[in-house]
């Protein structure tokens, strides 16, 4: 059965148009992707960097994208090339044993994933219209029906959905950024690169924080199913369009998600640092240092619009991903309401839990840990994708030329580590 059988292929590209024709065609998988790079899980260290460090960090936020980019093309060449996303391509790679625990990591970051997502809508709900946490956790189980409802109507509704709430989430922060009033010139010098980052340990800190959660496992199954949903021609000179106009896609699309992220640093760096609160990293502080720091009452109010936007979106597409790496393992096909339901069950019920016991501080502890579980997952997703890519036998003609391979490598290894150190500073209390 092919991925998300059914949407696979549902989105026509017309047959001897015009190249900018076919494009718009392969345009919105990478927005969805994207949608992963810019989720509440990736606030709170955005808003530690530059409410502490001012811009310094916005050359981490840009490297940490490039290291994106170069993985989610990999993935977009997996799917088109094999006809596989990734979890298909590891069911028919290893042996069932080795295959089970693949499946069962990807379940638990996707859950994990999921969880970040769902407190962060939560939180979003409550900053927004006062509703309790315990109450938004619960609420946030309504976007299974309208996903399910936009999906058939075709796969383009869906990723309609999701560009708007990005659109909303842009005018956000474009709206927020003017009432902040940036240092222009040290804005442009921060995406410079500053030895001070690699000299200062807490500045290191929080860019490792950065960086470690950027890429996250579920977006790489995400983008191998989802690409799929263009009829591309199969043959050699139509995958390799495809590849093209993929990667163009992603690219595209994490050069937005880079603009978000940037954009939520740079306010907390002149919101925050430039007005002398350099300890903001939660994300209800933040909001309610807007109004008195901007003098507007409407900063705090987009804000909190595009906090709810962002775990919207970032709920759409982690359930996705779980319908992927369900169907790619296991090779089972379920009603496509009870998986979305058994997906969405799984981060509820620990999260409603916490909140209820413990609040708003255990729904905080939640998403740490949430993070550090994705961290863990991380190389079961990475190296997989760059040896696929890598391997003549698998990919044929569309085999990652040398150099993309030696920098996947480099760039999968730097992103293990980082993601290792982090887990390990959060065991130790380091």
């Amino acid at each position: 059965m092919p991925s998300l059988s059914e949407v696979h292929g549902s989105i026509a590209v017309a047959e001897g148009a015009p190249n900018w024709r076919k494009f718009a065609a392969f345009l919105g998988p990478g927005y969805l992707v994207a949608v992963g790079y810019m989720d509440p899980g990736n606030w709170a260290t955005s808003i530690a960097g530059g409410s502490r460090f001012g811009y310094t960090l916005l050359f981490v936020v840009l490297l940490s994208s490039l290291m994106a980019m170069i993985l989610q093309a990999l993935a977009s060449r997996l799917a088109i090339a094999t006809g596989r996303d990734l979890a298909q391509a590891c069911r028919d790679a290893y042996p069932a044993p080795v295959a089970a625990l693949l499946w069962v990591l990807a379940e638990i970051a996707i859950c994990a994933t999921d969880l970040a997502e769902v407190i962060g809508t939560a939180i979003g709900l409550n900053l927004l219209f006062g509703i309790p946490l315990e109450i938004g956790v619960v609420i946030t189980s309504l976007d299974v029906f309208l996903v399910l409802y936009l999906q058939t109507k075709g796969f383009r509704w869906v990723e309609a959905l999701v560009i708007t709430l990005l659109g909303v989430i842009a005018v956000s922060f474009l709206l927020q950024i003017i009432m902040a009033d940036p240092n222009w010139g040290d804005l442009v010098r921060g995406f410079a690169p500053s030895t001070e980052i690699v000299r200062n340990p807490d500045m290191l800190y929080l860019a490792l924080g950065i960086i470690g959660a950027t890429v996250m496992p579920h977006n790489l199954y995400l983008h191998s199913g989802i690409v799929q949903t263009r009829a591309y021609h199969a043959d050699k000179e139509g995958k390799r369009q495809a590849i093209r106009f993929a990667t163009i896609d992603s690219t595209l699309a994490l050069m937005f998600a880079l603009l978000i992220n940037a954009s939520i640093l740079v306010l907390a760096a002149s919101a925050f640092h430039a007005k002398g609160s350099t300890e903001v990293v939660e994300l209800d502080k933040a909001y309610a240092l807007l109004h008195p720091l901007l003098g507007s009452a409407l900063a705090p109010t987009l804000f909190a619009i595009a906090l709810l936007c962002c775990g919207l979106n970032s709920t759409v597409t982690a359930t996705m991903a779980g319908q992927i790496v369900m169907e790619g393992f296991l090779n089972i096909r379920l009603a496509p309401w009870l998986r979305r339901l058994i997906t969405r069950g799984i981060a509820i019920v620990p999260a409603a839990g916490v909140t209820i016991f413990y609040g708003e501080s255990g729904a905080g502890q939640l998403l740490i840990l949430s993070q550090v579980i994705l961290s863990l997952q991380l190389p079961f997703a990475v190296l997989p994708l760059v040896m696929f890519t890598a391997e003549r036998r698998k990919m044929g003609a569309f085999t990652a030329p040398r150099w993309l391979t030696a920098i996947a490598a480099v760039v999968a290894t730097v992103i293990i580590i980082l993601n290792m150190k982090l887990l390990i500073d959060f065991t130790t209390g380091g």
